[in-house]
């Protein structure tokens, strides 16, 4: 019914019309001139957000599969079949079928989160017509722990609002929906209602923003646009996570850590995108540590790996964050779930970021004395 992949081998190639190319062409004229390693990195996008990213509102699905043998057995590549309901546009239940498998690494293992994330494997034919339309298999940020219900609930909203975050700083970033789920084992177990967020697919991501989806193995810092490349050093430091690597991949997996790549073209400069932020302390989920080679005492605590080649454009990234305050601070505000306390920790954390913007001083403490020297070779994160 469902084809066995883990998903890992496509480039998926994406057009634009003539008048975005010539748009692009122009752009990139001027931007040459600027720097011949340099992408776009505007929030203009070349094709329209799918619309299951394209509102805010919690979406209400149900997911009925074997779901004591998915957590037990915890398939990374085998899809187990089941069924996936959800309100079609006339508001009536829709009924399709789905596959389902466990996903991830750190989250998939038993000992991290009793539930683990999940990926989903739909038949394309069944969505057409409906909000789901045009997609194929979806990733889901589960709960991780069935108890203490209200505390993960929480540091799932959280992680949710970093990529809402970065959604506002610049659209070569991953779009999320906030689902209501409720899981049926079709096993036996208690059913059960939990928050979750499905991440937009890294092909989508691509071609809205007419580019080339690329699988590759490590890459030089030399490899990467050097604007977003910027962006993305900057924003890890704004929610204190170091658990990335712009340049490695995990050992059999392709580049890089916790970072999908996409370019232009078939090669470099490629344009990294940012994922996975259940280690970042804007988040401060209780299993989290930060990584001891530099020497943190906790998650909390931010550090910047940008590249001292780029603190020229370091003005210029910051201003991008300076510009987006109002925006931010609009989506941690108004994330609907969110508790009183979670919201002040939030706030209080993105305050500390922009007092240390704001000055001179501390930005050359922070950022430019703090930057990396990486060496010729292939980068270690």
């Amino acid at each position: 019914m469902f084809l066995r992949s883990n998903g890992k081998s496509r480039i998926v190639a994406t057009r634009v019309s003539v008048v975005g190319v010539v748009s692009m062409l122009m752009t990139s004229l001027f931007l040459y001139s600027l720097s011949a390693n340099a992408q776009d990195t505007s929030s203009v996008s070349n094709a329209s957000v799918a619309r299951l990213f394209a509102s805010d509102s919690i979406m209400t699905v149900t997911i009925e599969a074997p779901l004591t043998t998915l957590m037990t057995d915890r398939p990374d590549d085998e899809y187990l079949d089941g069924l996936f309901r959800f309100a079609g546009d006339d508001g009536r239940e829709r009924t399709v079928n789905l596959g389902v498998r466990t996903r991830g690494e750190y989250r998939r293992q038993k000992k991290h989160c009793d539930f683990a994330p999940i990926r989903l494997n739909f038949q394309t034919a069944q969505l057409e017509g409906t909000v789901l339309a045009g997609q194929d298999k979806l990733k889901v940020v589960t709960h991780c722990r069935s108890k203490r219900k209200m505390q993960y609930k929480q540091l799932l909203l959280r992680e949710f609002l970093a990529y809402r975050i970065l959604n506002q700083v610049t659209e070569k970033g991953f779009r999320v929906r906030l689902w209501r789920i409720n899981y049926i084992d079709t096993e036996g177990a208690k059913p059960m209602t939990r928050l979750g967020f499905v991440i937009e697919d890294d092909d989508a991501v691509a071609e809205r923003n007419g580019m080339f989806s690329i699988k590759t193995g490590d890459i030089s810092s030399d490899d990467l646009d050097r604007r977003q490349q910027n962006l993305l050093h900057v924003f890890q430091y704004m929610i204190g996570n170091t658990e990335y690597s712009l340049f490695k991949a995990e050992p059999g997996d392709n580049c890089c850590h916790n970072i999908d790549l996409m370019s232009a073209k078939a090669g470099p400069p490629y344009t990294p995108i940012a994922y996975d932020f259940d280690f970042a302390g804007l988040v401060d989920a209780p299993y989290a540590e930060p990584n001891p080679r530099y020497r943190l005492q906790n998650v909390r605590q931010r550090l910047y790996k940008g590249r001292c080649k780029n603190n020229e454009l370091l003005p210029d990234t910051l201003q991008r964050f300076i510009d987006s305050k109002a925006a931010i601070y609009s989506v941690a505000g108004e994330l609907e779930g969110l508790s009183s306390t979670s919201r002040r920790e939030v706030i209080r954390y993105l305050n500390s970021f922009y007092r240390q913007i704001s000055k001179q001083k501390t930005i050359d403490r922070r950022f430019v004395r703090k930057c990396n020297k990486p060496p010729q070779s292939p980068q270690t994160r």
